[in-house]
């Protein structure tokens, strides 16, 4: 069952980033060229929000199951354990909570470039904190690419 759900959260991973790319150029776009909010503008921030959502609870699963997850007196000084017992899951959570903000924040604006200004800030703050806390291959606690 661990590996099984390895392997979604790595998979699903990519599915996230896209989305929440594509969310992210959309909106920017949208903001610097006054375009309307249009329905695939809320549809696309609603996926990705769901997406998210989606990931976070598949990775909860992970943390009380994964070995490199360890509740000890040795945790903080071990880089392993740190990293995904404390700094992951906090900087996860932090990253679907400013995308959940901005999609309600978003949703609630009454103006259309308010409705992207909102989706842009909250959702690229939570693409990098979120790119910041995956452990990539090339770093030296990294997991694979998939």
């Amino acid at each position: 069952m661990y590996n099984g759900l390895l392997h979604a959260h790595s998979g699903l991973r990519w599915i996230v980033l896209i989305l929440l790319l594509l969310a992210v150029i959309k909106a920017l776009s949208g903001w610097f060229a006054d375009k309307d909010y249009s329905k695939g503008d809320k549809m696309l921030s609603l996926f990705t929000m769901i997406f998210t959502h989606i990931q976070f609870l598949i990775g909860l699963g992970l943390y009380f199951m994964s070995p490199k997850v360890v509740f000890s007196g040795d945790t903080m000084g071990n880089t392993i354990h740190r990293f995904f017992t404390v700094e992951h899951m906090l900087m996860m959570l932090i990253a679907i909570a400013l995308i959940t903000i901005g999609y309600g924040k978003a949703k609630r604006a009454t103006e259309t470039i308010q409705k992207h200004k909102k989706t842009t800030i909250y959702y690229g703050i939570a693409l990098l904190i979120i790119l910041a806390a995956i452990p990539w291959p090339f770093r030296a606690l990294g997991a694979g690419w998939f």
